[in-house]
């Protein structure tokens, strides 16, 4: 069996990685499919990129994909799906490296991919949630965002933000990425829009997402604004999506 490839982007998450890597390399064992992993780093300062590269010494199917420096997060996965495209990869999947993602959902998420283009570890379906330690004006702007995003561009999907997925890479290499140029959030949301206008089969599996175990969240004022002006430029510019998959 081919293996499949994780994207993961990094950005000062030499704290994280070590574990993150032990845990999804021990996935196979678990049913999951053989699995390499691809981290994209942008030069980060605490040296996440040069730790990475140690690391793949323990771990064979470790890949490192170095940039210049920090360029946004929809870039480092361009990046990342377009390396991936080169080598032939059948299926590949984007999570944050800060085990908001947990990688125990992954083999749930791989079966959901059996009938599915495109999978979406959802923390707004039955069974999923966020971290009770959330503040209450964080979680009512995760849970607005989402509705307005989905309402605007009329998605039957309940987590258009969320950033872990398993994506078959036939799909994945038919999104327009000449117009395809959005970050943060807004990023997730344009990719799954375009995808959902080009047919795909799209299915959530329920995940907890709790809060990062170490370091500081990237999220930025700028990258909320940019998805909430973004999803009505989303309606004009891809107005020309709607041939269905083969």
């Amino acid at each position: 069996m081919n293996p499949w490839l994780l994207v993961i982007p990094t950005y000062n998450e030499a704290e994280n990685l070590p574990p993150l890597l032990k845990a999804l390399f021990a996935l196979p064992k678990q049913g999951f499919p053989p699995v390499h992993v691809l981290v994209v780093d942008d030069n980060s300062p605490d040296g996440t990129g040069q730790l990475a590269e140690r690391l793949r010494e323990r771990y064979p199917g470790l890949y490192v994909l170095h940039r210049p420096g920090k360029q946004g997060l929809g870039r480092a996965y361009v990046a990342g799906f377009h390396w991936a495209f080169e080598r032939g990869y059948p299926v590949i999947g984007q999570m944050d490296a800060d085990f908001s993602h947990e990688p125990r959902y992954l083999p749930a998420m791989a079966r959901a991919l059996e009938k599915a283009d495109l999978v979406i570890g959802s923390r707004y379906v039955p069974g999923g949630g966020v971290d009770r330690h959330w503040a209450w004006y964080r979680k009512a702007l995760s849970a607005w965002g989402n509705f307005y995003a989905r309402t605007i561009l009329s998605l039957p999907v309940r987590d258009v933000t969320g950033g872990y997925r398993l994506w078959r890479a036939s799909l994945l290499r038919r999104l327009p990425w000449d117009r395809i140029d959005a970050q943060g959030y807004a990023f997730q949301i344009e990719t799954l829009y375009t995808a959902y206008r080009l047919g795909a089969r799209v299915r959530e599996v329920p995940i907890y997402f709790p809060d990062r175990r170490q370091g500081r969240s990237k999220l930025s004022l700028a990258v909320q604004l940019e998805a909430a002006w973004r999803v009505w430029w989303m309606r004009w510019l891809y107005r020309d999506l709607h041939p269905p998959l083969p």
